[in-house]
């Protein structure tokens, strides 16, 4: 029974001795999952990306510790008749509330502070689950994963704001904005989880559910 199932699972491209240009997309051939030239561009062709847990634990890490920062310190600096006025994203958000905007409060709540917080946890629980080689929800993950990696570049809404306040509204010695010092943690937040995602293979996610199915179905023969 057990080596009819074995026989009717799918057979995975590394099995197969085929892997996927990073670069081009091209399907190579390649013995026993090695790394080789890519025929058609020339690039290094691997199994899967090298180091891709430790690179994505390092960013998401790093992310974490800048999420901090980001929060806790004044990101917007108003000068008004010489008189300066720091807010944090949370000033901003409750600012909004209190004025009865709270389209954009909403708006910025989600994209400035659930978003990245979102990122973060779902790749940490991502990659725990690897690490701990849990097989379930595997394909929940995989668009869990994808969704993360599309909403990236959409955390950067405050620095966008920030960027146009600057530059609009500058009457000297009347009123100016500008960035205040948790602007650039919040940025290293932003690129650090964008990286986090970019360096991660989805593939660890397949491989580690199938490296439990051996190890059980090995476990099985030996009883």
């Amino acid at each position: 029974m057990i080596e009819a199932e074995r026989e009717n699972r799918p057979v995975t491209g590394i099995e197969a001795g085929l892997m996927v240009c990073h670069e081009c997309h091209k399907v190579v051939a390649s013995d026993k999952g090695t790394s080789v030239l890519c025929p058609r561009c020339g690039s290094t062709v691997h199994p899967r990306k090298p180091n891709s847990l430790m690179r994505s634990w390092a960013l998401v890490i790093t992310s974490l510790i800048l999420l901090f920062p980001a929060n806790l310190l004044p990101i917007m600096k108003v000068e008004h008749l010489g008189a300066a006025e720091y807010s944090t994203i949370m000033d901003g958000i409750i600012y909004f509330f209190k004025e009865g905007s709270y389209g954009i409060g909403i708006i910025i709540l989600v994209a400035s502070v659930l978003v990245p917080l979102f990122k973060i946890l779902g790749i940490m629980m991502i990659l725990i689950s690897i690490h701990f080689r849990i097989e379930s929800w595997l394909e929940h993950k995989t668009l869990m994963f994808r969704f993360i990696k599309f909403i990236g570049r959409w955390s950067m809404l405050d620095i966008f704001v920030i960027a146009l306040l600057t530059a609009l509204v500058d009457f000297g010695f009347l009123s100016t904005i500008a960035a205040a010092p948790a602007a650039p943690f919040f940025c290293g937040v932003v690129i650090a989880t964008m990286l986090a995602a970019e360096v991660f293979d989805t593939r660890l996610i397949w491989d580690s559910a199938r490296a439990v199915s051996r190890h059980h179905d090995f476990d099985v023969r030996q009883d």
